[in-house]
């Protein structure tokens, strides 16, 4: 039988040894921070494409800010970038005058320094070190790793010039995307083709130490209260913020997966990239998951439903004074239980994972849960006098069929990591079998 030791302090549960839960890791309270790209844009028929590599980017969850040439802005303009990033996009060494060396600002803030489309006569510039634009100067002066994604002609690109050029740079530990062979803007057919976006988004990735582990995977994930009418003006509902539901949505999709959010009411912004489903009531909630569930491998089940509903709402408000004997007379009925009802749906290649919010017996109740409602994992925590709720960090037990895995305080966005890495490793175990 599981001790429940998330009674009192949750530091103090030490149901897993692997997983001791530490004074360091209870003060990693610090915002969860995404990596910055610093994407450089070139002179090239293939400039346009630059923008759906800044989406893809954001779909992994990346900050993106783009450093564009002269000979750039004919082909896409910085506005596009703009509206795309929300972030300035550097277009002159003198451009930003809060910043008098803003190459310098710049090159501190990448993580990565993506080119993409890189023109053969850029190539050459950072080949001989050449800082005469934003651009160049901004790639000399970072200690970012520089990737580059080469496009242009195909004479040019097999030019023995060029091929010196990306030698000399490969042998500095500049990386290369290579380019494909396809049918070239100038009418010729050859290598010389900008990369897959795809394959550029992952190797931008790659570089900056992202898991893809999760692509061509499918993710439903619920999140958020539900909200039950009493009258047009009054509702019950919780205090559910979302942010762990969407803590997990974002990294699904940073990982790779297709991800499909249901969420309640919540005051935050979906993940870019996630397929966004709104509903308000447990019924709303239930029948949009139930449209996803199908073809989804993950079902995260991380809304806080609400147990019952109004057996029936009114027409119009409900005054105090004219409506005393009707609303201290509510009658409430039970709404449907959406963990319950879909993972007695599930195939055998389907994970689903539910949570438990509990102001005591924790790990009781967690296990009494997962085997109640038919799911393979419970998230657990315990909620109440100010924990969990709305918070940015959680601490939670992992329970499943094997036994529970107490997990040290973190930020939400750091726990949806360690959820999906549970719930991955359970999936291929089983599909191993």
């Amino acid at each position: 039988m599981i001790k429940d030791a998330f009674l009192s302090d949750p530091r103090k549960s030490g149901l897993d040894a692997e997983h001791p839960v530490s004074d360091e890791a209870v003060l990693q309270t610090s915002p969860h921070t995404p990596a910055t790209v610093l994407l450089g844009v070139t002179g090239c028929v293939a400039a346009y494409k630059s923008a759906e590599v800044v989406r893809g980017l954001q779909k992994a969850g990346i900050r993106v800010k783009v450093v564009m040439t002269a000979h750039a802005q004919e082909f896409v303009g910085a506005a596009t970038f703009r509206a795309l990033t929300r972030e300035p996009v550097a277009v002159g060494l003198f451009d930003a005058p809060g910043a008098p060396l803003h190459h310098i600002s710049l090159a501190q803030e990448a993580d990565l320094f993506l080119i993409a489309p890189c023109t053969a006569n850029v190539m050459a510039k950072l080949a001989a070190g050449i800082a005469d634009d934003i651009l160049t100067t901004t790639a000399l002066a970072t200690e970012a790793p520089l990737l580059i994604a080469p496009a242009m002609n195909v004479r040019m690109y097999e030019a023995p010039a060029t091929r010196e050029n990306r030698e000399r740079l490969i042998g500095r530990g500049v990386r290369f995307i290579d380019a494909e062979v396809g049918y070239l803007a100038c009418g010729d057919v050859g290598k010389g083709r900008l990369a897959d976006v795809d394959a550029i988004v992952d190797a931008a990735l790659e570089a900056l130490g992202h898991r893809r582990d999760l692509k061509g995977l499918r993710v439903l994930v619920t999140a958020g209260p539900t909200v039950e009418a009493i009258d047009p003006v009054r509702c019950i509902t919780n205090h559910s913020s979302g942010k762990m539901g969407y803590a997990l949505a974002e990294a699904a999709l940073a990982r790779g997966a297709q991800v499909d959010l249901v969420s309640g009411p919540v005051a935050l912004c979906a993940p870019a990239g996630a397929s966004l489903h709104q509903a308000q009531s447990a019924q709303d909630m239930l029948e949009a998951a139930r449209r996803c569930f199908p073809g989804v491998d993950i079902a995260l089940f991380a809304a806080a439903v609400c147990d019952m509903r109004p057996k029936e709402a009114a027409s119009k408000k409900l005054k105090k004074g004219n409506d005393d004997e009707r609303l201290s007379l509510l009658e409430f009925v039970a709404n449907p239980d959406i963990l319950a009802t879909l993972a007695a749906e599930k195939s055998p290649g389907q994970m689903v994972v539910g949570f438990a919010a509990e102001t005591d017996e924790v790990a009781t109740n967690a296990q009494k849960k997962l085997a109640a409602k038919g799911a393979d994992l419970i998230v657990a925590n315990r909620v109440g006098e100010g924990l969990v709720f709305g918070e940015d960090c959680n601490t939670a037990l992992l329970v499943d069929a094997e036994g529970a895995s107490a997990l040290p305080t973190m930020r939400k966005r750091a726990l949806a990591d360690v959820i999906l890495d549970k719930a991955v490793g359970m999936l291929e175990d089983r599909k191993a079998r």
